[in-house]
């Protein structure tokens, strides 16, 4: 299949159905863990740090070989493959009767999680190389827009049943793989492939990728710090409004809801015009910023109407992610897609094992002593460096 808007539309909804599904458990999982665990906000927030890793090196482990797996074999088989294994994680959690039963069911979602590395990977194959950041803020755009439903929907069945909303999405899940299998076509075309090979699938192997190329490896690292950054809002935020804020399930799927509004507005209408005025470098600078100044805003916030600039703020800083995932993969050839989203899935995994452990110690630490912010701290200065890295990388 050529380049075309019905192709990229196919995978939009693939994307969509599934960041539906995930947003639904999101404002959940914490609360589930304190209820399975009995421990206050500052002690269960090890554990949601610690669920948040296991996924990330799950991801860490097996992204690369999925990414090497759809270069040789196809994106939609590996789709596919990644979506039928988000459906038995959901229904794992729905039923899971203790903590260990959590991680083993995060660990299964972590090694299946190809959905978007390989959905840029096919929107890389059907889209010329100066239209992708545009496609790939509207991957961003859809995910978001998703947002703003799936919290709001979880919040208001976790309010009914606390495993309801793991049903839920495990039905999203199980339509979404029917959907793939019977309407989505392959985007990467036989002459196109090669063969699968060990050394670049493993997850130091694939990092060749990324190392041989200096400007690469900087774009790289500066994904590594974005993803480290937002994995500090993904494992505490739930647990710092309910400490500082006193917000529930309700008021926290509003604010992710918020989020998936800027974030699906910014990335679906506005990183087009931004990047066809200031280029896809200047770009990711820009939403750096913004990002740094709303982890600052989140650090140390003490109403829910800073909390919402916050948010306007971070979906503002979302159009770094597109301009920096288009500048990457515009370094790697057409046959070499699969490999680098895989490869920038690994370094994300990589990151994000570390991310949560080290937020959720940060909160547990000073929440007690009237700075639950302090994971955010770090995560503004993990923005600061990035916009170092990218503006070095010319």
């Amino acid at each position: 299949m050529r380049a075309g808007r019905p192709a990229v539309n196919l995978v939009l909804v693939v994307v969509a159905i599934d960041a539906l599904g995930f947003g639904i458990v999101i404002p959940i999982v914490p609360n589930l863990v304190q209820a399975l665990s009995g421990e206050p906000a500052g002690p269960a927030s090890l554990h949601v740090g610690a669920l948040v890793a296991t996924f990330a090196a799950a991801q860490f482990l097996l992204a690369p070989v999925l990414g090497g797996l759809s270069d040789s074999y196809g994106r939609r088989t590996v789709i596919l493959i990644s979506i039928t294994g988000v459906a038995a994680n959901y229904l794992l959690l729905t039923w899971a009767p203790s903590l260990p039963w959590l991680f083993l069911g995060r660990f299964l979602a972590g090694a299946t999680a190809a959905n978007f590395s390989a959905a840029n990977a096919y929107i890389a194959d059907v889209t010329p190389p100066e239209e992708r950041a545009r496609r790939f803020g509207q991957v961003g755009a859809v995910f978001g827009a998703a947002f703003v439903l799936g919290p709001a929907i979880g919040g208001l069945a976790g309010a009914v049943w606390l495993r309801l909303p793991f049903l839920l999405a495990a039905g999203l899940a199980g339509c979404n793989a029917l959907y793939g299998l019977f309407l989505l076509p392959e985007s990467l075309p036989p002459e196109r492939r090669r063969a699968f090979a060990w050394r670049r699938a493993n997850p130091v192997g694939s990092f060749g990728t990324l190392a041989a190329d200096g400007v690469a490896a900087r774009l790289g690292l500066a994904w590594c710090c974005m993803w480290f950054a937002l994995g500090s809002l993904q494992s505490v935020f739930v647990l710092f409004t309910g400490l500082r804020l006193g917000w529930g399930p309700g008021l926290n799927g509003s604010a992710m809801a918020a989020i998936g509004v800027t974030q699906a507005v910014v990335q679906g209408l506005l990183v087009r015009r931004v990047v066809g005025r200031l280029g896809e470098r200047r770009t990711a600078m820009l939403g750096q910023l913004f990002s740094l100044g709303a982890y600052l805003m989140f650090a140390f916030t003490r109403s829910g109407c800073m909390i919402y600039a916050a948010v306007v703020l971070q979906g503002c800083g979302s159009m770094a992610n597109p301009a920096v995932n288009a500048l990457l993969s515009a370094r790697a050839g057409p046959d070499r897609q699969g490999a680098m989203q895989g490869a920038l899935a690994g370094m994300q995994g990589l990151t994000a094992i570390a991310s949560p452990l080290v937020a959720a110690t940060l909160f547990a630490r000073f929440a007690g002593a009237g700075l639950p912010g302090a994971p955010f701290l770090l995560a503004a200065c993990m923005f600061l460096f990035a916009l170092l890295l990218v503006r070095k990388a010319r």
